[in-house]
């Protein structure tokens, strides 16, 4: 019965990102952002050459079409390229699909508050999809952004996270069903087995962060952050929501990144620089 939902799932999803959800393509992605991508990315560092292409064709198109506030804070290019990885990750698994619920992305310092108080927060939010007055916004956390990609043995990603809820967005509502699952048929299974993880949760019985716990919304974003950031433990441990999450992104991130994931290249100022003009790193792309 799984693998029957599955299969008619990605029949799904395929109609549905091929049919509506393809956004402006973008050519040239510029040779200066590989570095970067190289050092901060692990799910770029693993891609092969064809992927590395795709990726920051999906990264051209995004920041081609959402602009990148930062309040009170500098955007350096690096800060654009980790917002946009974190937008492309969740659906690489659908070339050059966009988001349909998004015009811009606003960087706050640090974490913040429900009025958007960063200065001395009564609770600490790192991410924030935007509703109402706020439709079509974003806010992210910079340190948290930088953090997410920082560490990627945590488990823990909040620019994976809220892209993940904007995704979530796409069925009309972030309610924890992803748009693949529109039909009531495939909405059922996947609510039995959210309510189950979430039942282990609160046992002390998952490794999933206990947040997940909170709803069905924040359990489809953290375990999604899992999926992504540790895929190899989550499929050993979780193989059942495992198989269902490979077909909700339309990817397979455990043999994207492998058991032994690659890691970021070491330049110093007078390597070569990675992006192929030949030149020193200090005379080609470190300044970028």
């Amino acid at each position: 019965m799984v693998v029957f939902l599955l299969f008619a799932a990605g029949f799904i999803v395929y109609l549905l990102f091929k049919s509506d959800r393809v956004g402006k393509k973008v050519e040239g992605a510029p040779v200066k952002w590989r570095p970067i991508l190289n050092e901060k990315v692990s799910f770029f560092r693993s891609l092969d050459d064809n992927g590395k292409e795709q990726f920051l064709d999906d990264i051209a198109g995004f920041l081609g079409t959402v602009s990148i506030t930062g309040v009170e804070v500098q955007v350096s290019l690096e800060d654009r390229l980790l917002v946009a990885s974190s937008a492309v990750i969740p659906l690489f698994g659908f070339p050059h699909w966009h988001y349909s619920h998004l015009n811009e992305v606003i960087l706050y310092p640090r974490a913040f508050d429900w009025n958007f108080n960063y200065h001395d927060p009564e609770v600490f939010i790192n991410g924030m999809v935007g509703d109402g007055t706020m439709e079509g916004k974003m806010i992210l956390s910079k340190k948290a952004l930088h953090l997410g990609f920082d560490n990627s043995r945590d488990k823990r990603n909040v620019g994976i996270h809220e892209f993940i809820h904007l995704y979530d967005k796409e069925s009309g509502s972030v309610d924890g069903v992803p748009p693949v699952f529109r039909s009531q048929s495939y909405v059922l299974p996947w609510l039995e087995l959210i309510k189950s993880k979430i039942q282990d949760i609160d046992q002390g019985k998952s490794d999933i962060r206990g947040y997940a716990a909170t709803s069905s919304r924040e359990f489809f974003a953290v375990a999604g952050e899992y999926f992504f950031e540790r895929p190899h433990l989550f499929k050993d441990k979780h193989p059942d929501l495992y198989q269902m999450m490979t077909m909700v992104f339309n990817q397979n991130p455990d043999k994207i990144l492998g058991r032994n994931p690659k890691k970021p290249l070491k330049l110093g100022r007078n390597s070569k620089c990675p992006c192929g003009s030949n030149e020193k790193y200090k005379h080609c792309c470190l300044d970028e």
